[in-house]
């Protein structure tokens, strides 16, 4: 299955590089230690009824047939990663994962056309890898245990094809419908949405789908939770399609200039509790605590959550020090960054805190809860 937004996918999971594969870094994440538990064991059980097999060569079959699905998930996601790269998209990597696999690029689609063409070269690579599945199947003996590895190789292709192409976010037909209408309206946000809210009716069907299989004892026990997952990522992935299409459409309003909070110098060695009341005193009491040396330059910012933590009766006896990072460590933005490029760094440094700067002169500090209000102003934030 694809992310929502496959340059949006969370990157901090546990995940190992393994290879290189056309140039595209290849990660595999822990969950599809558990993946391919499920489908060893599933796929053994039937072997061993299918082919009259033991307890070992069942299990060496099914482990056998999850290395050869997970190479089709692969294949899948490289048709989305070289597709994106013959259009100049950068490709950050391809991670396998409990649900399938997801790619990873450095940015969206330039036009509703690359849209479409990336969107669909995974469930077109699926589709052929079927059909060589099926064709395989009509050649090979039944019985067999070729037969019925081409077999389910050829069913697996097949639905990966055929449900991915659904019209909802985030799955491959989403992004399909999304880049059609981005070409009827001109507007990709409006698309999103609508494409979101498709996806979340897909999910719900899904959901449906498990229950009424289940009822009827047509779902394995052990699947049931996967099928179940399946239906509940798709919903959730619905939904940040949704909101960072809203998101995206309040990027123009970013202005660090007005947005950023501003800076009140501090010698380094001033209590904390005569900072916060120079603070206090001051027409914008939100104002960046910034610790100066002796030649009045900022050298660190004080982590207001740090100082907030230190009980009242200690601020008096603590210096600003003791609860500042140097500036050094904090992400610096230009204040002319437009919306993207400070996204962009958000995704690449998250923080609390962002140091805004012209040139070599510090401005101003972002404050990451100052953001999310002007991006997300119906959305609860922490201050």
């Amino acid at each position: 299955m694809d992310p929502v937004e496959q340059r949006t996918r969370p990157t901090r999971r546990t995940r190992l590089t393994v290879a290189r594969v056309a140039g595209v870094p290849l990660h595999v994440d822990a969950s599809m230690l558990l993946l391919t538990a499920v489908v060893t064991v599933l796929y053994a059980s039937l072997a061993r009824r299918q082919l009259d097999l033991g307890h070992l060569g069942g299990y060496l079959v099914g482990l056998g047939f999850a290395v050869s699905l997970l190479g089709s998930v692969l294949l899948h996601e490289l048709g989305h990663a070289l597709t994106a790269r013959r259009y100049g998209i950068g490709v950050r990597g391809i991670t396998l994962e409990l649900l399938g696999g997801y790619t990873e690029m450095d940015r969206d689609a330039p036009s509703p056309k690359v849209d479409l063409l990336v969107s669909l070269a995974g469930p077109a690579v699926s589709a052929v890898l079927g059909a060589a599945g099926v064709t395989a199947t009509l050649a090979l003996p039944a019985g067999t245990l070729g037969h019925q590895l081409a077999f389910q190789l050829a069913v697996s292709n097949v639905v990966v094809a055929v449900f991915n192409s659904l019209p909802g976010l985030p799955l491959d037909g989403g992004r399909a419908l999304r880049a059609a209408l981005w070409a009827l309206t001109r507007d990709r946000h409006r698309g999103t949405e609508v494409a979101g809210w498709i996806g979340r009716a897909v999910a719900v069907a899904t959901l449906a789908l498990v229950v009424l299989l289940t009822l009827r004892r047509a779902i394995a026990p052990l699947a049931l939770p996967l099928m179940l997952l399946v239906a509940v990522t798709l919903w959730r992935g619905a939904g940040q399609s949704i909101r960072l299409a809203r998101i995206s459409r309040r990027l123009p309003l970013v202005d660090l200039a007005r947005l950023a909070r501003p800076v009140l110098p501090v010698p380094s060695g001033t209590p904390l509790a005569e900072a916060q009341r120079r603070r206090a005193e001051t027409p914008a009491p939100g104002a960046a605590l910034a610790v100066v040396d002796a030649a009045g330059r900022p050298v660190a910012l004080v982590d207001p959550a740090r100082a907030d933590a230190v009980p009242p009766e200690r601020r008096p006896w603590l210096a600003v020090d003791a609860v500042s990072r140097d500036l050094g460590s904090l992400p610096a933005l230009p204040v002319g960054a437009d919306g993207e490029h400070v996204m962009e760094t958000v995704r690449s440094h998250p923080g609390a805190q962002y140091v805004v700067t012209a040139g070599e002169d510090v401005v101003g500090v972002l404050h990451i809860a100052d953001l999310a209000q002007l991006l997300e102003p119906k959305r609860k934030t922490n201050t």
